[in-house]
């Protein structure tokens, strides 16, 4: 029988001889270079947008610690700028942004991973087919319906009946939850779902010939197998709840308060960023600088979370042949 000869294996470019080779292909090709030029004006214009963006926001931070101790910033937890004796402690609205937060994945978590085992493992293709895009659906909803949905249906028609009128006041923490958790569930389930989809079939296989059952298969060897991908959705969830502002504003009330009790009117660091924007503070008073120092904070744990996000993900991700 005749052989058929041998494929010759290219070896792998690296540094010089990559870069001729890319030259050679600008060459030939010409329309190339338009689009690397275009690429990297694309990025040149991201990256100079965010500088802008970070020199504005901590010349303006800087302007407000000339007059406001950084001390009483960071170490006090009473939070009333906009009313004699004003007061500078940001922790009232750290504390009503976790409060949101906490509550909000507290709903959230257990029912976007249940969604998204059931999709990847339970549903038949055709109802996955249907139920994804349904549920994907949420996530185009505007905000400023849900945060109207929270005040006139979950705090009216749901809590109060529920829970007392007298218990309820109608600018509450747990209804801005709730709407948030319905918002966020989609990027919850959709994401771990593709997560967990992508985990190998040889996986499942070796699991269900060593008698395991669907659930065991699920929780013990896909679940582990896609953690750096459900690690990423739920960080995704979280720096969408803390960026969000419509819905607390609305829903949860402008009132700063160290608690993480549902049923209290709080205020989050972007609710204040709202009452702030949206009022006479003029340019240069304390009011107006302090949505700056507020924002600063705000960008810190967003940095924050997006950092401990990469290196979560890198700690638990899985690499497959």
């Amino acid at each position: 029988m005749a052989q058929l000869p041998a494929r010759r294996i290219r070896p792998a470019l690296h540094g010089a001889e990559l870069e001729v080779q890319m030259r050679r292909s600008f060459t030939r090709h010409p329309f190339e270079k338009v689009i690397v030029g275009g690429l990297w004006l694309c990025g040149i214009v991201s990256l100079i947008t965010t500088l802008l963006i970070i020199e504005t926001l901590f010349a303006e931070t800087i302007e407000f610690f000339r007059e406001v101790s950084i001390v009483e910033f960071l170490f006090t937890a009473n939070w009333q700028p906009l009313f004699e004796p004003e007061e500078f402690g940001i922790w009232e609205l750290v504390s009503g942004t976790f409060n949101v937060l906490f509550w909000s994945l507290l709903i959230a978590l257990p029912l976007g991973l249940a969604a998204a085992v059931y999709l990847s493992e339970y549903a038949h293709p055709r109802t996955r087919a249907i139920l994804k895009p349904v549920l994907e659906a949420l996530a185009g909803v505007p905000t400023v319906v849900y945060a109207f949905f929270a005040l006139t249906v979950i705090t009216t028609d749901v809590l109060r009946p529920l829970l007392g009128q007298d218990r309820v006041p109608i600018f509450n923490s747990l209804s801005a939850s709730i709407v948030m958790a319905i918002m966020i569930l989609p990027t919850i389930a959709s994401v771990s779902e593709d997560a967990m989809s992508n985990v190998p079939r040889d996986l499942r296989e070796a699991a269900y010939g060593l008698g395991s059952t669907r659930l065991e298969v699920a929780a013990r060897v896909v679940f582990p197998a896609a953690l750096s991908g459900v690690i990423a959705a739920v960080l995704l969830a979280i720096a969408r709840v803390i960026g969000e502002t419509m819905i607390v504003a609305v829903a949860a009330g402008s009132t700063p308060a160290l608690t993480l009790n549902p049923l209290a009117s709080i205020q989050t660091m972007t609710g204040y960023m709202l009452q702030v924007g949206l009022g006479d503070a003029g340019r240069g008073t304390i009011q107006y600088t302090s949505l700056f120092a507020v924002a600063s904070m705000l960008f810190i744990f967003t940095f924050i979370t997006n950092v401990a996000a990469t290196v979560i993900i890198n700690r638990f991700r899985e690499a497959y042949e």
